[in-house]
C-alpha cells in the first residue's frame, strides 16, 4: 500500500532532519514557527501546508516536488553541503582554541 501525500511529506521531513543533523527546533527557527508547530505537523495532528512545504524545501535546498515525492527523492536531492558530517553533530560550537587559532 502506498503512502498518502501527508505521510510522504512527514517522512521526507523526518529524513531531511536526520540527514542534516537538525532538530525540530532548528527547523522551526528556520521556518519562523515554534517547535511545537513542527512537532504537530510531524505527528500528523496538523498538516504541512503547501506554503510550509515550499519553505522546508527552500531550507534544505531542494525542489518542493522532491519533498512531496517522499523521503527517497528528497534525500537524493539534498545537496552534499547540507548533509551532516558523520561523527560530528550539527550546530555545535567549535572549541575556543580552534576559533582563536591557537
Amino acid at each position: 500500500m502506498s503512502m498518502s501525500l501527508e505521510e510522504r511529506v512527514r517522512s521526507a521531513v523526518a529524513a531531511l532532519l536526520h540527514a542534516a543533523g537538525e532538530s525540530q527546533t532548528d527547523l522551526a527557527a528556520a521556518l519562523g514557527v515554534s517547535q511545537a508547530q513542527v512537532s504537530r505537523r510531524q505527528s500528523g495532528t496538523a498538516a504541512w501546508s503547501l506554503t510550509d512545504c515550499e519553505a522546508v524545501a527552500a531550507h534544505y535546498g531542494i525542489n518542493v516536488l522532491e519533498l512531496l515525492a517522499g523521503p527517497t527523492r528528497a534525500m537524493e536531492a539534498l545537496p552534499a553541503g547540507r548533509r551532516r558530517v558523520p561523527g560530528r553533530q550539527a550546530n555545535t560550537a567549535r572549541p575556543a582554541a580552534v576559533e582563536g587559532g591557537v
